[in-house]
């Protein structure tokens, strides 16, 4: 089936190829909004278009010159007459009925397909569009022309002026094709500060909404606004099948009433298709407006409370570092404190026979003090002061040293504390063993010399 699909629209195009050859009828590019300047696509030959010198037709750019490639695209017609472009890598692209075709990959084109070469630049509709037409060399051959003498001569040589009336009513459609194309350009660049939403025509009705879940009262205008868009898609894809029709009527013979009542009946469909696209479009704009403007909202509210959040953020830190300057404060101030108490205990309240702090101090009759276990040991030597060599009269028992030691032992260092106690225990398990003294005499008798031992036991408590 497929096979014989194939060799029938083979012979279909043989047959109209050969027709056209007969009535002279050519392919080309008609330039919408422009009665020159069309460009003619030479039969069996590659035709090439571009800014370079080396190309079929040069197009140069007025408003961008670097919009066109040097060799931005080229039309080639296959065995069965069918056309297809070709994107040579193009800069800006080329585009067929508004989509953008692949580079390096021929694309088939159809009578009537809109074409375009670059985007649109601020605002303003695309400078390179055409659409493909094959019509008679005798009624285009004046557009193809380049000079202002021509399309004059095409004006006044013309004796169909319902001809020529159709020609201009269809500059205009064309005109508010390019400004539809413009429309859905420019509305999601302009006018607003925040940033641009893509239309959904372009990127899908998946996106905006993707793009909005975040925002929780948006959900209706979203419904509103996928409504709208698939307006706007039935729309265009009724206005571009009119203005193909009317492509298709214009590359004919407009002699016959028939054809007449029929291209005033699709410009008449056309205005009212113009019409409803515009309303249909004026409230998809005031939707995004709302949504964008939803969206700013949003995206402020969330960016004070990123801020609100930093901040508090930045005052705990604050507070942290200021309670921890605060904590090395005391440390260190205490610190200095316990260097301090340590340095007065070692000057001040430091026996002189041990070097330790006093254990059970005692106070002698001359006013010095010492341990008690120290100055027992030592008035068994010698029974006077140790520093000021008086004798010892009387020893008491100073509690007030005791206690004052006690509490500022309590704020030294563990291993201080540790090596008090170890002391005040040695020195307890010292004054409970008892003490043994030996005496020896010694009788230096002529006789008989003896040692007779005589032990004294003396504990001592």
């Amino acid at each position: 089936m497929e096979e014989l699909a194939k060799e029938v629209s083979s012979l279909s195009a043989e047959e109209g190829e050969e027709t056209s050859k007969q009535n002279g009828q050519i392919w080309c590019l008609k330039r919408i909004g422009k009665d020159s300047g069309w460009l003619q696509l030479f039969e069996n030959t590659e035709v090439t278009i571009g800014r370079g010198l080396n190309v079929t037709h040069q197009i140069l750019s007025v408003s961008c010159p670097l919009m066109i490639s040097r060799n931005h695209c080229m039309f080639k017609q296959r065995e069965h007459g069918q056309w297809t472009v070709t994107d040579n890598e193009s800069l800006n692209g080329v585009w067929v009925n508004g989509t953008r075709i692949s580079p390096r990959k021929p694309h088939v084109l159809q009578q009537g397909d809109l074409v375009r070469f670059g985007v649109p630049l601020d605002g303003n509709p695309v400078e390179f569009e055409y659409v493909l037409l094959h019509s008679s060399l005798d009624k285009i051959k004046d557009f193809l022309s380049k000079t202002a003498g021509a399309e004059v001569k095409a004006l006044t040589s013309r004796p169909k002026k319902s001809k020529r009336k159709f020609g201009t009513d269809e500059t205009e459609p064309n005109i508010s094709k390019a400004k539809l194309y413009r429309v859905s350009n420019t509305d999601k660049s302009h006018g607003l500060p925040c940033p641009p939403a893509t239309l959904p025509d372009q990127a899908g009705p998946s996106e905006p909404s993707g793009r909005f879940t975040q925002c929780s009262d948006s959900s209706q205008h979203l419904t509103s606004l996928k409504r709208y868009n698939e307006n706007l898609k039935a729309l265009k894809e009724r206005m571009g099948a009119t203005q193909k029709r009317a492509a298709e009527l214009e590359g004919q013979e407009a002699s016959s009433l028939e054809q007449r009542q029929e291209m005033e009946a699709l410009q008449e469909q056309m205005k009212l298709l113009r019409g409803e696209l515009n309303s249909q479009q004026e409230l998809a704009r005031q939707r995004m407006e709302i949504l964008e403007r939803t969206v700013c909202e949003e995206e402020r509210r969330l960016a004070m409370e990123r801020i609100q959040q930093k901040e508090d953020g930045l005052k705990k830190q604050l507070e942290e570092a200021l309670k921890e300057e605060e904590k090395e404060r005391a440390r260190a101030q205490k610190e200095e404190v316990v260097s301090q108490m340590t340095e007065v205990l070692e000057n001040e309240l430091q026996c002189i026979i041990c070097s330790e702090l006093f254990i059970e101090a005692v106070t002698l009759s001359c006013a010095h003090s010492f341990c008690q276990h120290c100055i027992a040991d030592w008035r068994r030597r010698r029974d006077e002061c140790p520093i000021c060599r008086q004798p010892i009269v009387s020893q008491a028992r100073s509690l007030v040293l005791d206690n004052c030691i006690d509490r500022m032992v309590e704020n030294l260092s563990t291993v201080m504390r540790e090596r008090r106690t170890a002391l005040i225990s040695q020195r307890k398990g010292l004054r409970k063993a008892p003490s043994v003294g030996l005496v020896v005499i010694q009788d230096d008798s002529d006789t008989d010399p003896s040692i007779q031992p005589s032990s004294t036991a003396k504990a001592t408590w």
